[in-house]
């Protein structure tokens, strides 16, 4: 089979080609893919330092997709050859076949095209962990979503305004475009508040609106350590699902605040996690938020559609922060 690869294992983003690879052999079911998306955790492995899942490709990227069933291995039973299916995966999803274990895949609504369906997985998946299985957002909390328009940021935002009733949601993002783009995307003046990190100081801006936040949902680390702790309620809870400016504590961090407001301060991660929680997790998702997706009250993003002989340059993109919404790549029929 076709498939996207690395030149010398690991590298910048010129170091994508279009090269073969074994088609692999169904442990349960075969999907051939019509499109997957792109994300930032696929930058980090192309260039060696993202750690992999026992499970994944060592050398096909990827972790989301939509496609169609082909072929059943043995005991399979949930699907049948020609469902079209979305799901996500350990790796190797920038391929024309990938091979998925039956529980970590949805049938694709008839309402979704094949990119809309390969972008919802990871980002809408990764913002209902985060919003209902880990730090579980409750009605009439307030909530500061940083990286507002980001995949997951967007589908996070979504979520909390019209899913969970939160009270007010704030987010972040690095230009005045992204801000009215969000502003837009939320429809919801009065609880929506969305602040340039590059022109404002979120921890007083979101200060003019509210005493403070209940959650934190956050992708950058060490840069906004001290404005998050700053943000925070008493009994607020700060999550963390990447730390894109480091990991390391600022200079000046102080572990007094977490004692006195009580705070809780906990990481998260998706990948590599097992098959029975992401199974849950889509469940979740399922029953709880993708029905508010086709009745059209929340929107899956899609910034942009590149075939995937384009790979590069949807790499250089991701990496340029150019995009608000999922990047998606179509293998042609």
């Amino acid at each position: 089979m076709k498939a996207i690869l690395i030149k010398d294992g690991t590298g910048p983003a010129d170091n994508l080609y279009l090269g073969e690879e074994a088609t692999p052999e169904p442990g349960k079911g075969q999907v051939q893919v019509k499109a997957f998306g792109i994300n930032r955790m696929d930058l980090l492995q192309r260039e060696g330092k993202y750690p992999l899942p026992p499970q994944a490709s060592r050398t096909i990227l990827g972790v989301e997709f939509s496609g169609v069933v082909t072929k059943l291995g043995e005991g399979a039973k949930q699907w049948k050859e020609g469902d079209e299916v979305f799901g996500l995966a350990y790796g190797g999803a920038y391929a024309e076949y990938i091979v998925s274990p039956e529980i970590m895949l949805l049938p694709k609504p008839k309402e979704f095209s094949w990119v809309e369906a390969a972008g919802v997985p990871e980002v809408w998946m990764t913002a209902t962990q985060a919003l209902m299985l880990e730090a579980p957002l409750k009605k009439g909390q307030n909530v500061l979503i940083h990286a507002g328009a980001s995949g997951v940021g967007i589908a996070a935002i979504q979520i909390a305004l019209h899913v969970l009733g939160a009270n007010k949601v704030f987010t972040t993002c690095g230009s005045d475009e992204k801000v009215e783009f969000l502003n837009k995307l939320g429809n919801a003046p009065d609880r929506l508040h969305v602040f340039n990190y590059k022109t404002q100081d979120f921890e007083q801006e979101l200060k003019k609106h509210a005493d403070g936040v209940d959650l934190i949902i956050d992708f950058i680390g060490k840069q906004y350590w001290n404005q998050n702790i700053g943000s925070l309620r008493l009994d607020g809870t700060l999550l963390y699902l990447a730390f894109m400016s480091g990991a390391a504590f600022p200079e000046k961090a102080s572990i007094a605040p977490i004692l006195g407001k009580r705070l809780t301060i906990k990481g998260s991660t998706l990948r590599s996690r097992k098959e029975d929680y992401q199974r849950n997790l889509l469940s979740t998702f399922e029953e709880k938020v993708l029905p508010g997706i086709l009745e059209g009250k929340l929107h899956v993003k899609i910034h942009q559609v590149y075939p995937w002989t384009e790979v590069i340059a949807a790499h250089k993109d991701m990496e340029g922060n150019k995009n608000s919404g999922k990047l998606v790549l179509e293998i042609p029929e």
